[in-house]
């Protein structure tokens, strides 16, 4: 079952997240900034929506749509992120799932004109899973300045 973020999410969400950074970039976060974030993102879902996905009432995925104005087409772009799936429960369709509510969702709402994501240069399996559920590469690269 799929269902919108609640604050009783908050604790599983900032695992999974502390899990995701480990697992796909190496990265151990502070675990109390991530569960913050999370904080901040479930009660306010200007900054961010979770899509949890739950199987006999215990949370084993989700994805975060947070979302950018492009007043190229006057319209928002939705980015895919946090996207997690407990160990025991890959490879099951659960992501799948996840985008395929999410995508839907979108189509249904005029004010999104796209779906996009970003993901670790490296992480091949992750790209091709993506473009399977028809993501294209696009002729963006991506750059940051975190050193604020």
């Amino acid at each position: 079952m799929i269902r919108r973020d609640e604050e009783k999410d908050i604790e599983i969400i900032t695992e999974f997240n502390l899990k995701m950074a480990l697992e796909t970039e190496g990265l151990k976060l502070e675990e109390e900034v991530v569960r913050n974030g999370v904080r901040q993102g479930i009660m306010d879902p200007d900054r961010a929506v979770y899509y949890v996905y739950e199987i006999n009432e215990k949370v084993v995925g989700q994805l975060m749509i947070t979302k950018e104005w492009s007043d190229w087409r006057n319209a928002y772009f939705w980015w895919v992120q946090s996207v997690y799936v407990a160990e025991g429960y890959r490879e099951q369709g659960i992501f799948r799932v996840l985008y395929e509510h999410v995508r839907r969702l979108a189509e249904q709402d005029a004010n999104v004109c796209g779906l996009r994501l970003y993901v670790e240069k490296n992480n091949k399996k992750a790209q091709e899973i993506y473009k399977r559920l028809g993501m294209e590469e696009t002729r963006y690269i991506l750059y940051e300045n975190i050193d604020i």
